[in-house]
């Protein structure tokens, strides 16, 4: 449903969450929609919360994220796909970004949301996330996180592609507490540019869910990922430093796919001692295992 014009200033916010990959494989293609990874993931309570105002007020497209203006080009992307008018979009994230945490696919979500509910338009979730993911993929700022942010908790994604046409899984859970330690940022296309690096991780990532649909649990996907971690040498030396101290504690910790960070989840006994220990290295986030999905707010 489209607006030719628009007398009042409309707005409306949407939360999407947060999303650690633990271990991925990358599949390329042509179409958009078609393209994406495989792999599995954990959704967390942490995100972004995005609000779009369009109407008379609004003269060009601007996004903002954290009270800062930024290119925004993937949430730019929705934008275009959805709508004409100029649209004012501000971005408010609790998550780090550019660290492995999923960023762009939730402002991509929150978005297509918020913009489909301001302009009382008739997409269904599916066709937003569907929106979300191809901007993803068309600017290079992600390829999976889409489809775990629609769904929520520990997510298998076995076939590649948008929300609507990929076949996932997921792994039963209570709402785990997540630990995060934060080194920087890391560029997703610098890692998805190297043709070397592509094939590692296609390699580690295929063994890797192999593995995990062996023993669905929680526990086995952090040992796939620490694995796969270790195998792709994607980690820096600070990042294998936190997860080889971890493990001399009796906790098996890995990277955030593709970010300069490490997460693990711990037992409640040993949250607290995992904290101090993460502490060490860098700011520690915590966070639980979101089992919903995103909302308007």
């Amino acid at each position: 449903m489209q607006f030719e014009s628009c007398n009042n200033t409309l707005t409306a916010r949407a939360f999407a969450p947060a999303h650690i990959t633990g271990f991925f494989q990358i599949h390329d293609h042509n179409e958009p929609m078609k393209k994406g990874s495989t792999g599995c993931g954990l959704v967390l309570d942490g995100g972004v919360y995005t609000t779009v105002t369009t109407g008379n007020n609004v003269e060009i497209t601007e996004i903002f994220l954290n009270g800062e203006k930024v290119s925004g080009d993937t949430s730019k992307s929705v934008i275009e796909s959805m709508t004409e008018l100029p649209v004012k979009v501000e971005s408010i994230s609790d998550i780090p970004i550019g660290s492995g945490f999923g960023a762009s696919g939730a402002g991509a979500l929150g978005t297509a949301y918020a913009l489909n509910h301001a302009l009382s338009m008739e997409y269904t979730s599916m066709q937003l996330n569907d929106i979300a993911h191809v901007a993803e993929v068309k600017n290079g700022s992600g390829l999976g996180d889409v489809a775990g942010q629609a769904h929520g908790g520990i997510l298998v994604r076995k076939t590649p592609g948008a929300p609507s046409i990929a076949l996932t899984d997921q792994i039963p859970t209570r709402e785990r507490e997540v630990c995060c330690v934060v080194l920087g940022k890391l560029s997703t296309g610098s890692v998805l540019g190297n043709k070397d690096m592509v094939k590692n991780i296609n390699a580690a990532g295929k063994e890797a869910m192999k593995k995990l649909l062996e023993k669905p649990t929680a526990s086995n996907f952090m040992l796939c990922s620490r694995e796969f971690t270790m195998k792709t040498g994607l980690a820096g030396d600070k990042v294998m430093e936190i997860i080889e101290t971890a493990e001399a504690s009796g906790v098996i910790a890995s990277q955030a796919m593709l970010g300069n960070a490490v997460f693990s989840i711990p037992s409640v006994t040993c949250a607290q001692e995992l904290v101090d220990l993460f502490s060490e290295f860098g700011e520690v986030h915590r966070f639980r295992i979101r089992t919903g999905s995103i909302r308007i707010v």
